[in-house]
């Protein structure tokens, strides 16, 4: 099968590492088993674009030093590749370069080609669920309020959508949603995940309504929320569902360090406000290192005139959209509705917009 050298929209293809003609035959060979096509890169610094949105990294034995020395992100679903007696110390190497498994050939192959078919599942739009990153410029931007929005969004459009809370210190979504009655799972279950975590088991544990699952914090002791837990999370969800809304706290612990490097796309929600603005800048500062994409959503009211696109310049961000005032949201949610429940309103219209660019998919408006 030839490689891909070019992305259809909305797509994201396994990657393959190596400058190793014979291991690349065999791999490509193993892609073709598993439905999916790839992107080559023959050394890091070729695969650098492309490290962090792949839904899969394959990174050769040659090129594994290489890796290491050019410093790329550690990043869920790396593994390290290459044939029998080629390998040793195989999972020193993997340490160090952050790879979750050690595959060697000929053994692994039928895994191998398990981890290519799921990227090549048969979603609606083609490979494994598209993930976004939502974080706020500032304290009370409305990146939560967003983020659910975002989920309920994808959900209406029958889009399986798996809503993370990251942020220990945000009250939790399911409050957002108006869900904290419902039964079901919380963090505080979930921290000891450190592997890999079967999609529909964690979906059945969750707080669930129709194509939307929730995971979100309860009311106890504040715990701190480990990276390979999320990574495991992160992991399930690209798996079992289409549509992933992951809410980051500004103040970036390991577990948001690794939602963000998951995402497809991140967004920043900042008032248009001038303060606002300089806190976003230092959000900017810190989250766009880790980010495939990140784009800015300017949120109304504009007390000084500040337009959105001023704010986007300012902060060196593509401008994503803009959300006027809207009071009958505020209003919906201190009575436990969900945001954008309705499909009504602008932030209603602009997450249709969104998860249309996102998925390629239509999605219904109001009811």
């Amino acid at each position: 099968m030839p490689p891909r050298t070019s992305l259809p929209p909305h797509r994201r293809l396994p990657l393959l590492v190596t400058a190793d003609g014979d291991l690349l035959d065999e791999l490509l060979r193993l892609a073709a088993a598993g439905g999916t096509e790839v992107e080559l890169a023959a050394d890091p610094a070729a695969a650098r674009a492309r490290w962090l949105p792949a839904p899969l990294v394959l990174v050769g034995r040659d090129q594994a030093q290489a890796c290491l020395r050019a410093r790329l992100p550690r990043r869920p679903r790396t593994v390290l590749v290459g044939r029998t007696g080629e390998l040793d110390p195989a999972w020193e190497v993997a340490e160090l370069l952050g790879a979750e498994h050690v595959a060697t050939l000929p053994a692994a192959e039928p895994w191998l080609v398990d981890r290519f078919t799921e990227c090549g599942s048969d979603r609606p739009f083609g490979g494994p669920a598209r993930t976004v990153a939502v974080l706020g410029g500032r304290g009370g931007a409305g990146a939560s309020v967003f983020a659910g929005a975002l989920a309920v969004t994808a959900a209406r459009a029958r889009l399986r959508t798996l809503l993370v809370d990251a942020d220990p210190l945000g009250g939790g979504l399911d409050l957002v949603l108006g869900w904290e009655e419902l039964d079901g799972l919380r963090w505080p279950a979930l921290t000891d995940a450190d592997g890999r975590v079967d999609p529909p088991a964690l979906v059945r544990a969750l707080p669930s309504r129709g194509d939307l699952v929730v995971l979100s914090w309860d009311r106890g002791d504040l715990l701190a929320l480990p990276a390979q837990a999320m990574a495991a999370t992160v992991d399930a969800a690209r798996r079992g569902r289409d549509f992933v809304v992951v809410d980051v706290p500004r103040q970036l612990d390991d577990a948001a360090v690794v939602a963000l490097q998951s995402a497809d796309q991140a967004y920043l929600v900042v008032p248009a406000e001038l303060r606002a603005v300089a806190a976003a800048a230092r959000v900017v500062a810190v989250a766009a290192p880790h980010c495939a994409a990140l784009g800015v959503i300017v949120r109304g009211p504009a007390p000084g005139r500040l337009k959105a696109t001023e704010v986007a310049r300012a902060l060196g961000l593509p401008l994503a959209g803009t959300l006027r005032p809207e009071p009958a949201l505020c209003r919906g949610l201190e009575r436990g509705e969900a945001p954008a429940g309705a499909g009504r309103g602008p932030l209603a219209a602009l997450c249709r917009r969104i998860v249309t660019e996102l998925t390629g998919l239509p999605v219904p408006g109001a009811a």
